[in-house]
């Protein structure tokens, strides 16, 4: 008797072992892992203890309970560039040219990638938040609504791994995507409410900050880890209703860049 095995079933099985794959070259390579659990450190330490006593969110609020959440998100989206990074690396090295002469799904290679680097950004979120206890962060909501900031930002940092897919198959060198992930990213961090109130940023940068998927996320996740306390929330659509339009955010980046990647893999890989 013959098994059929369906074209979904083949997908998932593949996409794991890829997956495995990416996950068992932390063994190997222990600096990466390294790096990323560092950084995010740093960035805690650093903000909380250097501009800590020059910023005041307002409200009543803690900086340092203010800070973390924007630590949180800024770092998930840096997390992304592995993505790309991991990718490039494979097409330099030949790897994708194997996979390609194997028979196996071509969209498993790149939901194996982007679903190990899931696994990144838990250890980089796990190493954030036992970090910010130390500095003076605390959960002041409710358990639920915990585990649903902390979903947000898993599901926030997927999104933008497709994004860091595309870029990885369309600019294969290693170099280029840590130049260019960088130009952009930290722009799109910096002008965000992920370390300061965005009420004193001049009027037309304001506006971009208001509507920056970065802010909404920080904001949402402030609001469900209930780290907001007094303090005032801009008029704006996105600002009032963080994480809906955070939401928005990743459904349409991931309708965008889910078959852009796949076009880009089977056209790089060609």
């Amino acid at each position: 008797m013959t098994t059929t095995v369906t074209p979904l079933a083949r997908t998932v099985t593949d996409s794991w072992v890829v997956a495995k794959r990416n996950l068992i070259k932390i063994k190997r390579v222990p600096e990466v892992l390294i790096f990323v659990l560092v950084s995010p450190l740093m960035f805690v330490l650093l903000f909380a203890y250097v501009f800590g006593g020059a910023i005041d969110p307002g409200g009543g609020v803690n900086y340092r309970e203010f800070l973390v959440a924007g630590i949180f998100v800024q770092t998930v989206v840096f997390g992304a560039t592995f993505t790309g990074a991991g990718l490039a690396e494979d097409m330099q090295k030949g790897i994708i040219d194997r996979f390609r002469s194997l028979p196996m799904a071509r969209s498993a290679v790149l939901i194996g990638r982007t679903f190990s680097d899931i696994a990144y950004n838990v250890l980089s979120i796990v190493v954030m938040a036992l970090t910010g206890l130390l500095v003076g962060w605390r959960i002041r909501g409710s358990a639920l609504d915990a585990v649903a900031g902390f979903a947000l930002l898993l599901l926030f940092s997927y999104a933008f791994s497709w994004v860091m897919a595309w870029v990885g198959l369309l600019v294969p060198s290693v170099e280029v995507i840590n130049n260019a992930s960088f130009i952009v990213i930290m722009p799109l961090t910096f002008i965000s409410n992920a370390f300061v109130p965005i009420d004193s940023f001049p009027t037309g940068l304001r506006v971009v900050a208001e509507w920056n998927p970065v802010s909404t996320a920080t904001q949402a996740v402030r609001e469900l880890f209930g780290n907001t306390g007094g303090a005032p929330v801009p008029d704006a659509w996105s600002m009032q209703n963080p994480a809906a339009y955070t939401l928005l955010w990743v459904v349409l980046i991931l309708a965008i860049f889910i078959p852009l990647s796949i076009r880009q893999y089977r056209r790089a890989a060609g």
